[in-house]
């Protein structure tokens, strides 16, 4: 049994934290974020002491899991720093990052040299144009070169993420997979999360079921259900005679809420106790009204625990139900 002391209303017990550390990305993915986001200021941004801070009043509380995201995360000043002080904490079980792998063909080394254990890599398209479109920039290249040292790096798991949009890029789900077979990569594929406002595409329409993923895959490979876990919501499945793991992350018509084990802290500092709810608790001003005071922080998040929703209500229709993009919060 776990032996966090972040317990829920619900009886959920708080062992994985996603830790924001910037709300800016080199991409402008169309389901993420629009093109001429307006970011926050620098100074509104948590530093990387209090980064930190954050992440050591959730280990001492019990967390054993944290990934880094962003925005892109890698864009970060200063990032490794952070990293290696996190890779340092023998009580953490797992410190994965996830990123849309523009910067990897540089940095994977000294990620990996951190302390890092896994990544997870945003990969939508493996057609150059389609790629361009989706992210509104042409850099796949540099993203499939990103993977390529990730895996000379020696990760423990690389994993793929794919979220698939009826019309737009669900043709390529069986070219993902077999692209991730032929690495031996792992990958999930995301429902679309109804989060922000987007004008590219109306989401009742573009809405494609993990059910109707996995048929796909099944045309061309046999899965088998698998009991690999990660922390996270993905299910798993492993492609018969590979290495591969097939996920899927399923909002909207396979609930998680009922074994949810985490929550996110963005990089302005709020706790995001769910997803799917505008509720937060503002963890910055309490660390900046009292510098160094751990057990204030530490009474604060297991106090804010007792608000944590039962579940989320996202729907498949064109309302938002959160009005904030996936890029400010973590993903």
């Amino acid at each position: 049994m776990s032996d966090s002391k972040l317990v829920d209303p619900f009886g959920r017990r708080i062992t994985y934290l996603r830790l924001s550390v910037t709300d800016r990305c080199d991409f402008r993915c169309t389901y993420c974020m629009s093109e001429d986001m307006i970011f926050a200021p620098r100074s509104h941004i948590l530093s990387l002491e209090e980064l930190y801070a954050v992440a050591d009043a959730f280990i001492g509380l019990g967390v054993k899991r944290i990934r880094i995201t962003g925005g892109e995360p890698l864009v970060r000043k200063g990032l490794t720093e952070l990293l290696e002080r996190l890779g340092a904490r023998s009580e953490l079980e797992d410190l994965a990052i996830t990123t849309n792998g523009s910067q990897l063909y540089k940095l994977a080394p000294a990620l990996r040299r951190a302390g890092v254990r896994r990544l997870n890599v945003s990969l939508d398209s493996l057609n150059p144009q389609r790629f361009a479109e989706l992210t509104r920039r042409d850099r796949l290249e540099r993203v499939l070169e990103g993977i390529d040292a990730a895996k000379a790096a020696g990760f423990e798991r690389i994993k793929l993420n794919s979220v698939i949009q009826k019309g737009r890029n669900d043709d390529e789900v069986l070219d993902l997979v077999d692209f991730a077979v032929a690495r031996g990569l792992d990958i999930s594929f995301i429902e679309e999360m109804p989060l922000g406002n987007v004008a590219s595409h109306e989401r009742r329409i573009t809405f494609c079921s993990s059910d109707e993923v996995r048929e796909r895959i099944e045309q061309r490979h046999t899965l088998v259900r698998s009991s690999h876990v990660t922390g996270g919501p993905s299910r798993y499945w492993q492609v018969a005679g590979t290495q591969t793991q097939v996920g899927f992350i399923s909002p909207h018509s396979h609930n998680f809420c009922g074994s949810c084990n985490r929550v996110r802290v963005t990089a302005e500092g709020k706790l995001v106790l769910c997803l799917g709810h505008e509720g937060a608790l503002d963890l910055k001003q309490l660390m900046r009204s009292h510098p160094g005071d751990a057990e204030r922080l530490r009474n604060a998040l297991v106090e804010a625990l007792q608000l944590k929703p039962e579940r989320h209500h996202f729907r498949t229709d064109e309302q938002v139900q959160v009005v904030r993009f996936m890029s400010m919060t973590g993903g």
